[in-house]
């Protein structure tokens, strides 16, 4: 069944309880839009007036803005009221004097910093000491490993390079910090869920941030990912879950979906599951966040937000109740999979 933004579920294995509701603080890194400093405090703020106690960051985030305004956010709240998430892999740097900026950075991030990949035991341990400066908290409850797949890379041979740091150095140093108590679980914050179950059969990870691959657009993690999840006692974190935007609705022409224009087939599918939601009164996004929480391995769900009103409203959609019939109707339609479990 699904569960209020303030419910709370398990974290894997581990003690740690996170909210059905998180907030993925992405967006207010500033790659997407530029946001004053005091405007995206109010952002993480309002997340937590509306009783969100799951917040996810990066240092790949704005290059660092991003933990920068989730710590001033959330370091005057008492500590043992929310669970943080960050991540490893890049560790930033300042850019040497006469050093022009690599290609591919991305604008609106913070300025004079550079991320390096680095994914060996130093780089992780190098990586958490600065995440905690930037944040200004001696402590991190959930380390997860970032972009280690395909979609981002783009190169099989590198994939398999970064994937074998980790493995044979990375982990080492996740499982330590995991054992001495410094960090509460330990996981992967992929795109894919075959590099998300590569992950999980090649280590003990408490969870996987999963990007996308869940939603009311598509369930390919259904197949393998979720059952051996389910086996090993592991739990997913599901970020993106209006898939970069097509979800959010209104379907348009164009509308993006995983960073990218979405292709006509997922545009007319997404209308199709559109015109479902409107014939029994309930906006598509408040279907999007609901349908996750209906399966058992998925602890959080957890959108970004550019403002505190997109915050709110999102945790407004997830008060809502949504009635079975509509979840029956996708089925017939042939717009969920056969074994999808959908809300009660």
């Amino acid at each position: 069944m699904s569960l209020g933004p303030t419910q709370c579920r398990r974290l894997g294995r581990t003690s740690l309880q996170v909210t059905a509701l998180g907030f993925g603080a992405a967006p207010i890194g500033g790659f997407r839009a530029t946001i004053p400093d005091r405007d995206a405090v109010a952002v993480v703020e309002e997340a937590w007036g509306q009783g969100v106690r799951l917040f996810d960051t990066s240092p790949f985030y704005g290059y660092g803005r991003s933990e920068l305004r989730v710590g001033a956010g959330l370091r005057e709240k008492p500590r043992a009221e929310f669970v943080l998430s960050t991540k490893i892999g890049r560790v930033l740097r300042t850019l040497r004097p006469g050093e022009d900026p690599p290609t591919g950075m991305r604008k609106g991030g913070l300025p004079g910093f550079v991320p390096d990949f680095d994914y060996s035991y130093d780089g992780v341990m190098r990586s958490v000491e600065q995440s905690c400066l930037r944040l200004g908290l001696s402590r991190i409850d959930i380390l997860l490993v970032h972009d280690v797949d395909f979609w981002t890379i783009r190169d099989y041979d590198l994939l398999e390079q970064r994937f074998r740091t980790v493995m044979d150095s990375g982990y080492r140093a996740l499982d330590e910090l995991r054992r001495a108590g410094v960090i509460g679980a330990i996981g992967c914050g992929l795109n894919e869920s075959d590099m998300c179950l590569r992950f999980a059969r090649a280590g003990d990870f408490d969870c996987m941030l999963l990007a996308g691959r869940y939603t009311l657009l598509e369930q390919g993690a259904l197949d393998e990912l979720f059952p051996y999840c389910a086996q090993k006692g592991m739990s997913i974190v599901l970020g993106g879950p209006f898939n970069s935007g097509i979800l959010a609705g209104p379907v348009r022409d164009g509308a993006w979906y995983d960073y990218a224009p979405a292709p006509p087939a997922l545009i007319d599918r997404a209308r199709r599951i559109e015109a479902v939601c409107a014939r029994h009164g309930v906006e598509l996004p408040a279907a999007a966040l609901h349908f996750p929480l209906a399966h058992p391995v998925i602890a959080s769900i957890i959108p970004g937000g550019l403002s505190a009103t997109e915050v709110a409203q999102n945790a407004g959609r997830l008060r809502s109740p949504i009635p079975g019939a509509l979840w029956q109707e996708l089925r017939y339609e042939g717009l969920l999979h056969p074994d999808a479990p959908i809300p009660a």
